[in-house]
Formats: C-alpha cells, structure tokens, sequence
C-alpha cells in the first residue's frame, strides 16, 4: 500500500471521509475484486477527502503497478452475459454525445477502457470509426472475436496519433485511475482541436451519496477516486479543457442481473426479490435504472491554445 497526495491540486492535507473496512490485515486484493461486475459494495481502504480542493479519495490504496498488472489479468464473464443491458445503455449514452457533435460522418472515436468493447460496437454500428483500448488481455481477446479494433494497453503505453480522434470517451473508467489528471492531459493530447470528451462515472456529490454517508454502494475497493461534479470540473479545466455540461445519466440493467446486485448489498430485500423476477420469467426484461448518483460530462479540447489568439492592447 502506497500514500498519495491529492491528484486535483497536489497537497498533503486530508481528512478521513470513511474509514477502511477491508478485513483486518488485508492489502493486497486479486483480481476477482476489481471485475466490472463484482459485488464487493461497501469493502474499502481509507477514503479522505482533501481539505484543499475537496477532491475525495482512496489512500493508501495499491501501488500504482499493482493496480495496472491487476486489471491486465481481469476476467468478467458475468459482464458478457448482461451484454442486452449494456447495449441498451451505450446506446442511450450515444444519443447525447450525438447531439453535441452532430453526424459521425466515419470520423474517429476512441473509447477508453474499453472493456469487451461494447461501446465500440454500437458507435461503429452507427457510423463512427471506432477504436477501443482496454488493459485486460481477456476482455480485448473477446472484443477482437467480435470484429471490434481494440489495442491491449493503456494510453499510456499504445501508440496512439495525437490529435487523432474527434471524440474520446470513459465510460465508468476515471475511477479506477491512479493519475487521473495525467490521463485527462493525455486524452487533451489525442483529440483533434474542438474535439469532445464523455466521461461517465460515480457522483459522490449527489443527493443519494450525501444521504447514504458509509452505505452508499458505490464506497468500493476497485474504486481509487471519488468525483463531485465540482471537483470533475475543476480537473477538466486543468487539464485544458472546456466544461459544456455535467448531467445525471443513469444505465439500462436486466432484472435479473439487478436483482443480484440489489442481493450482493441487501441480501434480506434482493435475494427475494430476484426469486420472484425468476418465477414470473422476468429476469431478461431491461428497465432504466437512474438514482441521480451517476453522472456524465461532456467537455471540449479548445479550438486553440490559450493566449493564441489574444491580442496586446
């Protein structure tokens, strides 16, 4: 286990938000916890939040290398079954995003973290040259078995054309980072000017977070940095960014597969409740779920650097 500093603006002064609850003497989690799909709600190191900026996180946590040889061994075969939910919601997660940048037109995409490359299916399906790059060897070999261009790696290591794309996007992924600000200036490097940034991930600022404290679900091993829309913002921006929105968006999910996440937290309310979705034959029907406490952000690389075309008076 490693200390950090803030990630957002650099200090060493924090307080504790929420204490560990990992089993006493665990500090080394395999790979089964940091799945997609794995269950471990409310199983967590220390999370602090800095007294500076504000910006809620994990520390210590696990080492940097750690954390990267750790999603390269991931396997999620769970993930692949709920497949039907997952389109249904990068679907509603494109519409948007294609407001925002109109036609696709074959221009270029990048998803990050791409996973099985779901996302990277449905933006090609709709006219987008799409690539994905994703660290778990399984789920790349999986995507590439569809067809899908996926790169096994990280931003950091693929050999990516900077200025390369028209829109880059992260889906659930900017949590799970151990420098997420140096991948957002990475992400700034890869898009064309005017490109669009899409980031999807957890809203520890909402209503529901605030209310739950402790309990709120999302408090998780895998999960290293907890973002407000305040603190998202402000890293966007100081990464070179240009904020357009920040909204609720929430995901389409089988009830079957619902119900088991409800049982993995509350097993007194889902174990029940996924018992009678299987008795009426309800478990494959998809129902919008949306708790205010996942949010996306949409945000511009500036047509030119800034101070370009500033003039002296």
């Amino acid at each position: 286990m490693e200390q950090v500093t803030c990630n957002l603006c650099g200090a060493d002064d924090a307080e504790v938000r929420f204490p560990s609850t990992l089993p006493k003497g665990q500090s080394l989690a395999d790979w089964t916890a940091y799945r997609c799909t794995h269950s471990g709600y409310g199983v967590h190191p220390t999370i602090v939040r800095c007294r500076h900026c504000g910006l809620v996180y994990a520390n210590p946590r696990q080492e940097e290398a750690t954390v990267r040889e750790t999603y390269e061994a991931v396997k999620d075969p769970l993930y692949v079954e709920e497949r039907e939910g997952r389109v249904l919601t990068f679907e509603h997660h494109l519409r948007p995003l294609e407001r925002l940048t109109g036609p696709p037109n074959g221009r270029t995409l990048l998803d990050i973290g791409a996973y099985t490359g779901v996302f990277v299916e449905i933006a090609g399906r709709h006219g987008w040259d799409a690539w994905g790059v994703e660290p778990s060897r399984w789920a790349v070999e999986v995507a590439r078995k569809r067809g899908l261009r996926m790169i096994q790696g990280t931003t950091e290591t693929a050999d990516l054309p900077e200025g390369g794309f028209d829109v880059v996007t992260m889906w659930d992924v900017i949590e799970h980072l151990t420098d997420p600000l140096g991948e957002l200036r990475r992400t700034h490097r890869l898009l064309k000017p005017g490109g669009l940034l899409a980031i999807h991930t957890i809203d520890i600022g909402s209503l529901l977070a605030r209310l739950m404290g402790g309990r709120w679900p999302w408090l998780m091993e895998m999960h290293l940095y907890y973002f407000s829309r305040s603190t998202l913002r402000m890293m966007l921006e100081k990464a070179g960014f240009s904020v357009v929105q920040i909204r609720a968006q929430g995901r389409y999910l089988r009830l079957g597969y619902l119900m088991n996440r409800v049982a993995a937290f509350m097993p007194w309310l889902g174990r029940p409740a996924e018992h009678l979705v299987t008795r009426l034959r309800l478990r494959r029907v998809a129902v919008a779920v949306n708790l205010g406490d996942l949010c996306t952000a949409y945000a511009r690389k500036p047509l030119s650097p800034p101070g370009e075309n500033e003039h002296p008076v």
